[in-house]
C-alpha cells in the first residue's frame, strides 16, 4: 500500500478543517492565510514526490481500507493523473495569491471552500472508480457553489442559482447513469469496466449504450460542449476574479473524464463499443469551437469574452481527444495546461482593468482609456495573454495547435483545419478589438473619463497574473521535454490493457477483483 497516492486528497482536507477552526475573529486574516499557504506548500511537496514516480511511467494503486477494488474505493495515479495534479497545483497557487490581496476577507469561509475545491479536483483525477468520480464531482461542485455565491448579491446570486440548478440536474443524470451501468456490468471500477465491456453479451448492449451515453452527456455538460455550454459565460463572468480563474480547471475535469473512459472503455478491443461516441463528440466539438469564437467576437465585456475563450479552449480539446490517435491526444494534453493558465490569467487581467475602469459605463470602451494612469502593466499583461490565447507563435498555444493539425487523420483534415484556423482568426480579431477599445480608445464628450483615484495598488494581484503567464512562457521554453511527456502519457492511455495489468499487478492477487 502506497500512502502517497491519498495524500493529495488528505492534505487539502486537513487544510479545510484547520481553515474552519481559525475563522474565529480572534485569529485574524494573517493566520487564516498562513494555514492556507502551509497546506498548499505541503500539497506541493506531496505532489512533487508523486509526479516524480508517475512521470516515469509507474502506475500507483491505493485501496482504502484494503478492500478489493470492485468493493471498496480505489485510487490510481498514472501519468495523466500526475499531469492534471500539477496543472491544478500551479493554478491554485496563483488564485490563492490573488485572493489573499483582500477578497478572501469579503467571502465567508473562503479558505475552507478553496481547500475543499482542491479535495474534489485532486480526488477526481486520482479515483479509479466511476462512482467515486461522482462523489468527488459533488465535492468540488458544492465548494464551487459557495465560492461563486459568497459575498454576492443581485445578478451574481441569480446567475449563481442557475449554475447550481444546472449542475444539480446534471449530477442527477450522472447518478441514474451509474445505476444503469452497475446493473449492466456489475462493477463500477474503471479498469474492471474496461475489461467487461469487451466481453459484453449482445443482450446487454442496448442498456449499456444508454447508460454510457448518459454518462458522456453529463461529462459534456461539465466540460461545456454544445448545446450544454450556455451556463458557462455568465457564471464565470460574474464570479470574483480569483474564483473565475480557479473555475477554468473545472471544465477540464469533464474533459479528463471523457478522455479517461474513452481510452479505457472504447478502445480497439472494446468490441461493439469500440470508438463509441467519438464521431458525435468530434462534430459537436467543431460546432462548439466556431460558436465559442463567435461569442468571443460578439462579447461587449472583457470578462464575458474570456469566458467564451474558455469554451473555445474546451472545444479544441474535445476535437483533439475525439480524433483519438496518439498525436492528437498528446497535442491536447500539451494544450490543456497552456489554455488553463492563459484563460485564468486573462480573468485576473480583466479584474485589474475593471478596478481602473471609468465610471462612464461598463462596456469595454469605457473600462480603460488612454488618459488613465497606470495602464502600462495591465496592457502588457493583456498583450501577452492575448497572444497566448490566440495561439500565435512562439508561445505554447501555437505549438500545440500546429502539432494537433499535423496529426489530424486524412479523413478529417479539411473540416478540422478549417474550424481550428477559422476560429483562431475570429479570436484574434476579437482580442485585437478589445485591446484597441481598452487601451487606445478615448471616450467622447458623451462619456467623459472619470478615473477613480481611490483604486489601491495591489502588487500581489499583478504577481498572481504574472505567475500564470510565466507558466505559459515556461511551457514554450521547455516544449520539447513537455511534449515528450505528453507523448508518453498518450501512449499509456492508448494501452488500456497495460494499465489493467499494472493495476492488477499492484493489487494483491488474493484481494484482486
Amino acid at each position: 500500500m502506497n500512502h502517497l497516492v491519498i495524500l493529495p486528497i488528505l492534505v487539502p482536507m486537513l487544510g479545510a478543517a484547520l481553515s474552519l477552526f481559525v475563522e474565529h475573529r480572534r485569529y485574524g486574516p494573517k493566520v487564516q492565510r498562513g494555514v492556507a499557504w502551509a497546506s498548499l506548500a505541503l500539497l506541493a511537496l506531496v505532489e512533487s514526490q508523486l509526479l516524480a514516480r508517475t512521470l516515469q511511467g509507474e502506475v500507483l494503486v491505493y485501496l482504502l481500507g484494503d478492500w478489493p477494488a470492485r468493493l471498496g474505493i480505489a485510487l490510481v495515479a498514472d501519468r495523466l493523473a500526475g499531469w492534471m495534479l500539477g496543472t491544478t497545483l500551479l493554478l491554485a497557487a496563483a488564485c490563492l495569491l490573488h485572493a489573499c490581496t483582500g477578497w478572501d476577507r469579503r467571502a465567508p469561509h473562503f479558505h475552507a471552500l478553496f481547500q475543499f475545491q482542491l479535495v474534489g479536483l485532486n480526488g477526481a483525477f486520482l479515483t479509479g472508480d466511476i462512482f467515486n468520480l461522482f462523489v468527488f464531482f459533488e465535492v468540488l461542485l458544492i465548494a464551487s457553489y459557495g465560492l461563486l455565491l459568497s459575498g454576492g448579491r443581485g445578478l451574481r446570486v441569480r446567475i449563481g442559482l442557475h449554475y447550481v440548478v444546472f449542475n444539480v440536474s446534471a449530477s442527477t443524470v450522472f447518478l441514474i447513469a451509474l445505476g444503469m451501468l452497475y446493473a449492466t456490468l456489475g462493477s463500477l471500477n474503471m479498469a474492471e469496466i474496461g475489461q467487461r465491456i469487451a466481453t459484453l453479451p449482445p443482450t446487454h448492449l442496448k442498456l449499456a449504450k444508454t447508460a454510457l451515453g448518459l454518462l458522456m452527456v453529463v461529462f459534456c455538460a461539465k466540460a461545456a460542449l454544445l448545446p450544454l455550454y450556455l451556463w458557462l459565460p455568465e457564471s464565470y463572468a460574474r464570479a470574483p476574479a480569483a474564483v473565475a480563474a480557479l473555475f477554468v480547471i473545472m471544465t477540464k475535469v469533464g474533459l479528463y473524464a471523457l478522455l479517461r473512459i474513452g481510452t479505457q472503455w472504447f478502445g480497439n478491443e472494446a468490441g461493439a463499443l469500440a470508438g463509441y461516441g467519438a464521431d458525435w463528440l468530434l462534430w459537436a466539438g467543431l460546432a462548439t469551437l466556431l460558436l465559442g469564437a463567435l461569442g468571443a467576437l460578439a462579447a461587449t465585456r472583457l470578462r464575458v469574452q474570456v469566458a467564451y475563450l474558455v469554451v473555445v479552449s474546451a472545444a479544441t480539446l474535445f476535437i483533439a481527444f475525439a480524433l483519438g490517435n496518439a498525436g492528437t491526444i498528446a497535442a491536447g494534453l500539451y494544450y490543456l495546461p497552456h489554455s488553463t493558465f492563459t484563460a485564468a490569467a486573462l480573468f485576473l487581467v480583466a479584474d485589474l482593468i475593471r478596478r481602473r475602469r471609468f465610471r462612464a459605463g461598463e462596456r469595454e470602451g469605457h473600462e480603460l482609456a488612454a488618459a488613465l494612469p497606470g495602464k502600462t502593466v495591465p496592457g502588457l499583461l493583456f498583450l501577452l495573454g492575448a497572444v497566448a490565447m490566440a495561439g500565435l507563435p512562439p508561445l505554447a498555444g501555437f505549438l500545440a495547435k500546429a502539432t494537433l493539425l499535423a496529426a489530424v487523420p486524412d479523413a478529417h483534415v479539411g473540416v478540422v483545419w478549417t474550424a481550428v484556423l477559422g476560429s483562431g482568426l475570429l479570436v484574434i480579431i476579437a482580442l485585437v478589438r478589445s485591446g484597441i477599445r481598452l487601451f487606445w480608445h478615448v471616450p467622447g464628450d458623451d462619456a467623459p473619463p472619470v478615473p477613480d483615484p481611490d483604486v489601491p495598488a495591489r502588487p500581489f494581484e499583478t504577481a498572481a497574473t504574472t505567475l500564470l503567464l510565466a507558466c505559459t512562457v515556461a511551457m514554450s521554453l521547455f516544449a520539447a521535454p513537455l511534449m515528450r511527456q505528453a507523448d508518453a502519457t498518450a501512449a499509456q492511455l492508448l494501452s488500456p490493457q497495460h494499465y489493467l495489468l499494472d493495476v492488477r499487478g499492484t493489487v494483491p492477487q488474493s484481494r484482486s477483483p
